[in-house]
């Protein structure tokens, strides 16, 4: 039996990678690689082919939710862990262990207005998200089915 499809939120400044980035790459898919929190890793590790994504532009003006993607391919090791020339690397990793993976993901669409992060704020229906919480940092999270279609519904989707 198959598990249902799950949703979540992955986080980009977009003047290092952006949905426009990812809807130009070739296929419309990318590695997500470069994630150093055991937490957001382990989120990583739960996605299954088919999840679908909020791509989420921080650092940004406004920091906004612009589209969404799916899940390409599941986890598997992280490359640039083991390149010593790569902001990535991590000496402490061992190939035969690896310490990071990293997941593909594909453009579906692109939002034709993002959703702010202040207008997320403003909705009740979001107020338990996890990237509304105070100290939310991480670069993946998880996000319930009621946030995905309420989302949906703010972009009109």
């Amino acid at each position: 039996m198959s598990q249902a499809r799950q949703y979540w939120l992955m986080k980009s400044e977009p003047s290092v990678f952006s949905i426009d980035d990812l809807a130009r790459a070739p296929k419309r898919t990318t590695c997500w690689d470069g994630v150093r929190n055991y937490q957001a890793r382990n989120f990583m590790r739960a996605m299954k082919a088919g999840d679908r994504v909020l791509f989420y532009h921080s650092n940004a003006n406004p920091p906004a939710i612009v589209g969404i993607a799916e899940v390409a391919a599941t986890a598997y090791p992280d490359l640039t862990q083991f390149e010593r020339t790569h902001k990535h690397f991590d000496s402490a990793s061992d190939p035969k262990a690896p310490r990071w993976d990293m997941v593909d993901i594909r453009h579906v669409r692109t939002f034709a207005a993002p959703i702010s992060l202040d207008s997320l704020r403003g909705e009740k229906a979001l107020a338990g998200m996890a990237l509304l919480q105070k100290g939310s940092r991480l670069s993946v999270q998880p996000v319930t089915n009621g946030e995905w279609e309420h989302i949906l519904k703010l972009a009109k989707e």
